[in-house]
């Protein structure tokens, strides 16, 4: 019987000390709690894409993650509490072509430049939605109605510094369409919008609309892909429907400036990690969403790089001077 008690402790304190090992090795961030922030409200596509993300950044990366909303100024506020904020790898950022457009299309205090680009994690499909009622089948027949109607059919977008917001400019340009287009504070309040019949159709992402698309409360017409998208392989491009347009908008993480060079290190084995977690996959997947891992280096050319062409655009469409 002694014996066997002995055993017993010994291998109680065996497994304890394997599992404390463990809990060593997991816990490897240098810092236990991180913040990521977004300027989109709670149920955009921001929020849901890092909220979703941070049930598998704890598991890899070995620290608390939680979601802060900091809403104003189309990201100009969060942009602000980034880059005033410690560069010890305590909080970060959820980029999007958002904060590119707010920075150039307005005057911030801090822009994308105060940021420091961590690594890229998605390319988010652009969809065209309506209401489950609405006449629409196809964005042809928007634009037919459009051009026969003047400023009949409203168009909802989310911030006005925001992909979609600039997608806009792009799709009456191509098309020749007379059209208001109604700004939001996030893809939740123009998920609203849809659904109430306050604007005609929306441009979002599938994670923002996945509940609605799942009660068939609205329907997909459109995509801004090259190709169909797997899940959705009924729903023609824009292309098919005779608009040259595709749209690329990309989700990443930003930290303040001067991180150390172990954070970037330790934020691109992770994302890497997560991408690759099974669980995490069936979810971003089904969310149409594809996987665009970019390390420090890339992204921050790749950031550069964008912010150009989008002050061509701007010039090119009359936005800015």
């Amino acid at each position: 019987m002694k014996s066997g008690l002995r055993n017993l402790a010994a291998s109680v304190a065996v497994t304890a000390l394997l599992a404390g090992a463990g809990q060593a090795a997991a816990q490897s961030y240098p810092i236990d709690t991180v913040t990521l922030v977004t300027h989109s409200k709670a149920g955009g596509g921001t929020d849901v894409f890092l909220r979703e993300m941070t049930k598998y950044l704890g598991k890899h990366m070995g620290a608390n993650f939680v979601v802060e909303n900091v809403q104003g100024g189309s990201g100009a506020k969060a942009m602000a509490k980034l880059a005033t904020s410690p560069a010890d790898g305590s909080i970060f950022y959820g980029t999007t072509p958002t904060y590119i457009n707010t920075s150039l299309l307005s005057a911030p205090d801090y822009t994308y430049k105060d940021l420091s680009p961590v690594t890229n994690v998605f390319l988010d499909p652009q969809i065209v939605y309506v209401r489950a009622s609405s006449p629409f089948k196809t964005l042809a027949e928007v634009v037919e109605k459009a051009k026969a109607e003047p400023n009949s059919v409203k168009f909802g977008v989310t911030t006005p510094g925001s992909l979609d917001r600039q997608v806009m400019e792009k799709f009456k340009a191509i098309t020749g369409v007379e059209a208001p287009v109604i700004t939001h504070d996030g893809g939740g309040e123009l998920l609203i919008s849809v659904l109430n019949g306050t604007v005609d159709l929306g441009i979002g992402e599938i994670q923002e609309l996945s509940a609605q698309l799942e009660a068939k409360e609205v329907r997909l017409i459109a995509t801004y892909t090259e190709e169909r998208l797997e899940q959705f392989s009924n729903v023609p491009t824009a292309q098919e429907q005779g608009i040259d347009l595709v749209v690329n908008k990309f989700r990443g993480i930003a930290g303040p400036k001067d991180l150390p060079n172990e954070i970037y290190a330790k934020w691109e084995e992770g994302i890497q990690s997560v991408l690759k977690d099974p669980e995490f996959q069936d979810w971003y997947r089904a969310q149409s969403l594809v996987p665009e891992f970019m390390p420090h280096a890339e992204y921050t050319k790749f950031i550069d790089e964008f912010a150009e062409e989008q002050q061509v655009f701007f010039k090119q469409y009359g936005i800015t001077d």
